[in-house]
């Protein structure tokens, strides 16, 4: 049973973070960068890609769909380890996917992101990997 609740602790941070990001993408500045006219700049400059489509456009789009596999993640999670434990346990595909995307994701913050990002993200981390390990070693 300690195996499912580090299960369900891992998910709700990753949704937790995953909410509070798209809030702030989409209805607060915090995602903004400091200097005003780089923001200006963004919103008028186009990628290389299209020129349908201005940096500033894709980088709150980046956020925003970024904050919602986030959340898919957590919550997908979420539910298998409340309706499917077993699942779990009897089949690595998910807990693996899991581990090593969360564990991505933990890399990338400590080489890009700040330091409360890098402890929730690794606090998710190794409760996912702590309850897979009990699963697999408790039955």
């Amino acid at each position: 049973m300690i195996a499912i609740y580090l299960w369900e602790t891992g998910a709700a941070i990753i949704s937790l973070m995953g909410l509070l990001h798209l809030k702030a993408t989409l209805t607060t500045n915090k995602l903004s960068p400091r200097n005003e006219k780089l923001e200006t700049d963004m919103k008028h400059d186009t990628l290389l890609l299209t020129d349908k489509l201005n940096m500033w456009k894709s980088w709150i789009g980046f956020n925003a769909t970024h904050s919602i596999g986030a959340v898919f993640t957590g919550i997908v999670n979420f539910y298998l380890a409340v309706k499917y434990p077993s699942l779990l346990q009897s089949d690595p595909f998910i807990p693996l996917l899991t581990i090593l995307v969360i564990g991505g994701y933990v890399w990338i913050a400590a080489k890009y992101w700040f330091h409360v990002v890098l402890t929730l993200l690794f606090i998710a981390w190794i409760s996912f990997l702590a309850a897979w390990l009990l699963l697999l070693f408790n039955g």
